[in-house]
């Protein structure tokens, strides 16, 4: 390939200050990097991101003679692969260390130290694509605007396009295409690339057996039934990506891996190799949180991931709350729930499970035993669909007296999660809706409770993003009047869980001589205005509704109320730390002037 000499005149684009370290007892001196040659804004900012010296003079500590050396004579590999991607294929490189090329420096004897690095490139001219030809494609697969003739010779958007063109293939069952040969040719009087690639479907082939490799203690059957690989079928990446996602759902396992294996003799089937690692079998758990007026909430779990054999998992949970607090009592809640992964079919998992809860809070007291079984339906990786049934018996006691009620029921439920990280989401959104029917034994009438909860996140900017959250709660009960429901399916506001800055479930429904219940309508509105700086430290700004009704769904004859405040957040890698302080901005309060809460996570 040619290379030529700049003739014309270089300018400076990237010049770092000479930096000073000052340590106890002595000094170090950073070095110089600078950059330069005949280069647009664009083209030097990705010359510069590609350079490890250039990366290693903004480091507070001076790197090792021999790290610089070794960055050095890496940059000419690292930078020419960044001119082949923007079309630059006859540049000229040169770097120099204390004016010394480091190419000629060897790795044993290198100077006793560096203080001036410079990088010089010419890029030459822009090639453009010529002719290109990418072939045979299958079926639903186009070559991309990007490889037309007069675009910039990327080298990334051939690779890309070879790619892609591969995968289109496999997608329709050849697992086996594969790049046969490629002819790359630079025409430097008219600057233009032509490309020719093959590619070699090879046979369309089916699913043969899924082998199972290495020691497990799930049983090997189980593992095969797991996975769901539909043998017998169409090859398809996406069955062994989502063979693979089951497994891990199951939580049994720490690492799975899919292995394509080779073709059967016949010649049209692919037996795949799978190899997993068990997680640990058991795992404790712990949590806490706290808030000025609900006080400390403790929580813990023990887990068993594989107690049968098959995967079944069988969790303990224990919540205890309101420590501290001001909110009524003391809150608990002893939970177990046993899961079975693929049972009936590949994405059914089974789930049985018990409660024993009991809230003392500032309007009712419930104290209520709950039994229920169900399954939950993965239909894809961001849609789950949840059927039940259970039984209820509790006791409650609330403005209007005491209450002993039995009810049978039959949840249902879906959640569509678009986040693109669960404890720290940036784009997205998440909803949650549940629909409860009830059936009355003994103490209430029949109903209907809803629940809806609605997330979405909007991101601006990389370095330092400002994420936008938005949250809409919605809550419905239909069937018993007020006065016959049961007191703990009725909605209040007001706490870390609704409207920050309100006293925790100070609005309800007035009954008159200063009591209060709940209602059988909920509405509740969030926004926070998140802010990352370039450290683990971020800031929030938060803005919360609520709203309370009498009525079955939100009418506006209810009373609304808000809050709002500020909060820090911390980048921990279990999620952030959370610390808001929240004052209240409309509605009755005879609380505190202001609320504080603390815990891990965002708050939605």
């Amino acid at each position: 390939m040619a290379m030529c000499n700049a003739s014309w005149g270089t300018w400076n684009i990237y010049a770092l200050a000479l930096a000073l370290c000052i340590g106890f007892g002595g000094s170090a001196l950073a070095y110089e990097a600078t950059l330069s040659g005949p280069l647009d804004e664009e083209l030097a900012a990705e010359l510069e991101g590609g350079s490890l010296l250039i990366e290693q003079s903004l480091l507070e500590e001076t790197p090792d003679v021999r790290e610089i050396v070794s960055s050095a004579q890496a940059d000419y590999r690292r930078l020419l692969a960044v001119l082949y991607s923007k079309g630059y294929f006859g540049p000229t490189i040169e770097i120099k260390l204390d004016g010394r090329e480091a190419a000629s420096i060897l790795a044993v004897t290198p100077p006793a130290r560096v203080s001036k690095a410079t990088i010089s490139v010419d890029p030459g001219r822009q090639f453009r694509f010529g002719t290109v030809e990418i072939s045979p494609l299958s079926q639903n697969m186009t070559l991309p605007d990007a490889l037309k003739n007069g675009e910039t010779a990327s080298i990334t958007s051939l690779q890309s396009a070879a790619a892609s063109a591969v995968s289109g293939w496999r997608d329709e069952g050849h697992a086996k295409a594969e790049v046969t040969d490629q002819q790359i040719t630079a025409r430097h009087r008219s600057a233009e690339i032509d490309a020719k690639v093959r590619i070699d479907p090879g046979p369309k082939l089916t699913f043969g057996a899924l082998r199972v490799r290495g020691e497990s203690a799930v049983r090997r059957e189980r593992i095969i039934e797991i996975a769901g690989l539909p043998e017998g079928e169409q090859f398809s990446p996406e069955e062994i990506k989502d063979a693979a996602a089951r497994l891990r759902r199951s939580g049994a396992f720490r690492s799975v891996a899919m292995i394509e294996g080779e073709v059967s003799d016949t010649g049209d089937t692919l037996p795949i190799n799978l190899r997993v690692a068990d997680n640990k079998p058991r795992r404790l758990g712990f949590g806490g949180e706290f808030a000025t007026i609900e006080g400390v909430t403790l929580s813990g779990f023990w887990l068993h991931r594989n107690i049968f054999g098959g995967a079944e998992s069988l969790r303990f949970d224990a919540e205890i709350g309101g420590i501290g607090g001001d909110t009524g009592g003391i809150d608990y809640l002893l939970g177990t729930r046993f899961e079975r992964p693929a049972t009936f079919r590949k994405d059914i998992n089974f789930f049985a499970l018990g409660e024993v809860e009991q809230e003392d809070e500032p309007n009712y007291f419930s104290r209520r035993v709950s039994v229920g079984a169900g399954f939950t339906y993965f239909a894809t990786d961001e849609h789950t669909y949840r059927f039940g049934l259970g039984f209820s018996r509790a006791i409650t006691e609330d403005a209007f007296g005491d209450s002993d009620y039995t009810i049978f029921l039959l949840p249902v439920g879906a959640t569509y999660d678009y986040r693109n990280n669960e404890l720290d989401a940036r784009r997205g959104f998440y909803a949650d809706a549940k629909l409860t029917p009830f059936v009355a034994i003994a103490g209430t009438d029949n109903g209907l409770l809803s629940e809806l909860d609605f997330r979405t996140y909007l991101t601006a900017g990389e370095t330092s993003p400002t994420t936008l959250a938005l949250r809409a709660q919605l809550g419905s009960l239909v069937g018993p009047s007020l006065r016959d429901a049961p007191a703990d399916f009725l909605f209040y506001s007001g706490g870390g869980g609704t409207v920050r800055g309100q006293d925790f479930e100070s609005l309800g429904v007035d009954v008159g001589g200063g009591d209060i219940v709940g209602g059988r309508s909920f509405l509740g509105l969030s926004a926070e205005v998140r802010l990352r700086t370039t450290g683990s430290l971020g800031y929030v700004g938060f803005v919360d509704a609520g709203y309370i009704g009498e009525e079955s769904f939100p009418d506006g004859s209810g009373e609304w109320h808000s809050g709002a405040g500020i909060g820090i957040r911390y980048e921990t890698p279990i999620g952030p730390l959370r610390f808001d302080v929240g004052v209240p901005t409309s509605g009755d309060t005879d609380g505190e002037n202001f609320q504080l809460y603390f815990g891990i996570g965002h708050s939605f």
